[in-house]
Formats: structure tokens, C-alpha cells, sequence
């Protein structure tokens, strides 16, 4: 008898898993409730959230809550119904997809349910056994999902360290002769803005590689699109490089506080992406609500700069007081603001200071630890938003000033709080 593959859950529920005998509904799967925005309830208390992806606040403009109201009254949340080749197209998605070309200055785009599935399906469509991937060593997990369904094909694929120009060249090198040895092409994978460490990709240097090899650049601009940029068109017109990256990826969830995603390239490849992406041809066609609330968002964005203004304003003043104050913020050079504890921490450690920021301090931000990040070290990620006040970066600052110096003191090194003491769910 083979061993059941229900008893090995039960015996290794994964890293995260195994601390969710305390962690459920408080460090993992916490329940933030109210209007989306800076301060919600958590846990029973108002709280100073910094722990969303509203970078300019759209969730709650009046303009676009109507516009995601009237649709849900007049289209209801089904239609239309169906995979959209087979029967669920519609006007106002093939319009999504022109505003959304011409806005990131592409011959065309793909319109696409989700961020995650989608660009995973995108890899998996766009090469074969006989194509090399190249990618960062920091991509996000759906990149490396996606390599993961070429490798499944017998795809080869190499990694270059982190915007590592050296190490991108050498990778290269072997992809060029392994390509050639199997008759297939090259697909270089990076993001915009890495939106774990803030860190914007070194696109520009990348793009002058394509004067020594010939491979194809694909880049996920999910944290990018509709906040870097003279326009907010994303980490392509930061950098003006749009003519030389291939594919352009990006989703909603992030500028635009909403679900669904894009691709865009030249006509003939979003052709071929149409009718070959899997996770979309046979899926049911993202509902009319996201659509046109999609439409009203990009419309908001484009005309409506000093959102842009206002979150990169916030984003400086929390990163510049941080610093002044001797806080770690590494390497971010865009308004994601990692902020790391180097310390040999306890789980005690760890899970007593997330506590006293929440329930004394009122303060809820993002907690990453190892396998995320290297063992000993703690990152404490903020996401400033324009709806962010001067009030509410000072207060954190100096909020982060005392969980440091009792981290220092070793004031937290004690037994996490049962369940009972510290949840009110």
C-alpha cells in the first residue's frame, strides 16, 4: 500500500501552515474591515494600515464607485456568460483593451481575469520545449509558476542574480548556445518594480544587451503601471524603453484597485495570445462590473496626475524620515518601503513585536520573514498610498523608533499571548 497523500499534509502543512495553530486570523489571513483606505478595524481596534495595494486611492473615488455600482445594477455580476472566444466577448471589453494599448503605447493588448493565472499562462504560451527562459533571481511567484509549466514541458530555463547585469550576460551566453543546439529562442523575465524589495528593474541596461543577443523581454510591471513615469504608463516610460521590451505585463490589483490584468505587444503576438493563453480561452470572461469599473479607473488615472503626485510626495517623506532615523530600507528606489530588522530573532521575537505594533500602536503593516527573505532578518514592508497623511508617516516613525529599541532591549523575548488574550474574533 502506497503512503496517502492526505497523510503527508497532516504531517508537513508548509512554513506558513505551521504556525497557524496560532497565527490564523491574525498573522496569517487577517480580517481588515471598513472602507478601504489608510485607518480600518482589525482585531476590534481602528488601526494606521499600511499593508494595501490603493497606491493612488481609486478604491473609494466617488467617480469610480458609481461606475462599479451602476454596472453591478445593470449588468448584474454573471454577464456575460461564457469564455469570451465562445460567447461572452463584448464591445466594452475589445474598448478596455484600445485604452489600454494606447495608454502603454502598445499595438495591442490582451484583456485578462487575473494577474497571477494570467501571467502564468502567458510564459507557458509563449515558448516550447526547444526556448530557454533567462530570468531574475527576484521574480515573483507567478513568474516563477509560469517557468515552472515550461520546465514541465522539458523547457530549459536559467536564473541571473538580481538585477545583476554580469550575471544576466553569462546566462546569456549559455542560453544563446543551448537555444541554438535545440532550434528554439530565448524569453528574458523581469518586473518592473520588485514588490518585495522596492527595487526597480534595471530595464534600461537590460534592453542594451539586445545589441550583443537575440532574445525577446518580457517584463511584469504590476507595482509599475500607473505610478512611475512622467504619465504613470509605468517603469517602461520611467525609463523610456517602451520600443525595445517585447511583452508588457500588468495588473489591476495594484494603481488601480481592482481585479484583472493586461498584456500588451504587437498585434500579430497578442493574435497569437488571444487564441492560445489557457488560463483565459477557457475560463468565463472577467464580469461587466470589472470591466467598465476598469475603464472609469484608467480614465480617473490618466486625468487625474496629483493622485501620482500625492502617493510619491508620501512615499519620500516616510522613506527620508526612516532613514534619518537609521532605519534599513536597502535597496528600494521606488515608493515600496521595506523596512529590515537584522537580528537573530526568535519566533517569540518576530510574533510579540507584530502584536504590540497592532494592538498598542496601532499599526498594521506587513510582516516577512525567512524563506521570503534571508534567515535573521525581518522585513516590516510598508505600502504608502496617496490617501496617506504627513501625520500618519511621522506617527510611524516614531512608532517604529520604540518597537527597535525594545527589540534592542530584548523586551519581546517572551512567550507569544494565547489565542484568547489577543483576538476578539
Amino acid at each position: 500500500m502506497g503512503v496517502s497523500i492526505f497523510d503527508k499534509i497532516q504531517k508537513d502543512l508548509g512554513p506558513l501552515g505551521a504556525i497557524s495553530h496560532f497565527g490564523h486570523h491574525y498573522f496569517s489571513y487577517p480580517i481588515l474591515e471598513g472602507d478601504i483606505g489608510p485607518y480600518m478595524t482589525f482585531n476590534g481596534n481602528k488601526i494606521l494600515n499600511w499593508s494595501l495595494n490603493n497606491y493612488l486611492g481609486l478604491s473609494n473615488h466617488p467617480a469610480v464607485r458609481k461606475t462599479d455600482s451602476d454596472a453591478v445594477d445593470k449588468f448584474g455580476l454573471s454577464y456575460p456568460m461564457g469564455s469570451r472566444m465562445m460567447s461572452a466577448n463584448s464591445h466594452y471589453h475589445e474598448k478596455f483593451e484600445r485604452d489600454l494599448a494606447d495608454f502603454s503605447g502598445y499595438e495591442d493588448a490582451f484583456l485578462m481575469n487575473f494577474g497571477y493565472q494570467g501571467i502564468m499562462s502567458v510564459i507557458e504560451s509563449l515558448v516550447d520545449h526547444r526556448d530557454v527562459i533567462v530570468y531574475d533571481g527576484d521574480c515573483h511567484a507567478c513568474l516563477i509558476d509560469g517557468i515552472r509549466l515550461h520546465k514541465a514541458k522539458g523547457g530549459a530555463y536559467y536564473r541571473f542574480n538580481h538585477n545583476d547585469m554580469a550575471s544576466l550576460e553569462l546566462n546569456l551566453k549559455r542560453a544563446t548556445k543551448l537555444s541554438a543546439q535545440n532550434g528554439g529562442g530565448i524569453l528574458v523575465i523581469t518586473e518592473g518594480v520588485f514588490g518585495m524589495t522596492g527595487q526597480i528593474g534595471k530595464i534600461d541596461e537590460i534592453v542594451k544587451l539586445k545589441e550583443n543577443f537575440n532574445f525577446k523581454l518580457l517584463v511584469d510591471d504590476a507595482h509599475g503601471f500607473g505610478v512611475l513615469g512622467e504619465n504613470g504608463k509605468g517603469t517602461l516610460e520611467h525609463f523610456q524603453c517602451q520600443a525595445d521590451v517585447d511583452i508588457y505585463f500588468a495588473t489591476f490589483t495594484k494603481a488601480m484597485s481592482a481585479m484583472g490584468a493586461f498584456v500588451g505587444a504587437s498585434a500579430e503576438v497578442v493574435k497569437y495570445l488571444r487564441y492560445n493563453v489557457r488560463s483565459q480561452i477557457y475560463a468565463k470572461a472577467l464580469p461587466m462590473g470589472y470591466v467598465l469599473g476598469g475603464i472609469k479607473r484608467l480614465e480617473v488615472l490618466r486625468e487625474n496626475p496629483q493622485f501620482r503626485h500625492r502617493l510619491w510626495d508620501i512615499a519620500m517623506r516616510l522613506q527620508n524620515g526612516l532613514k534619518a532615523e537609521g532605519f534599513n530600507l536597502e535597496t528600494t528606489n521606488s515608493h515600496v518601503t521595506p523596512v529590515y530588522f537584522n537580528k537573530d530573532f526568535t519566533q517569540n521575537e518576530v510574533g510579540n513585536m507584530i502584536i504590540d505594533l497592532r494592538e498598542n500602536l496601532s499599526i498594521f503593516c506587513s510582516v516577512v520573514i525567512y524563506p521570503v527573505v534571508n534567515k535573521g532578518v525581518v522585513m516590516l514592508r510598508l505600502i504608502p498610498t496617496s490617501m496617506h497623511t504627513y501625520e500618519d508617516v511621522d506617527y510611524t516613525i516614531e512608532a517604529f523608533k520604540k518597537i527597535r529599541a525594545k527589540l534592542q532591549n530584548g523586551d519581546y523575548n517572551f512567550a507569544i499571548p494565547l489565542r484568547s488574550e489577543i483576538y476578539s474574533n
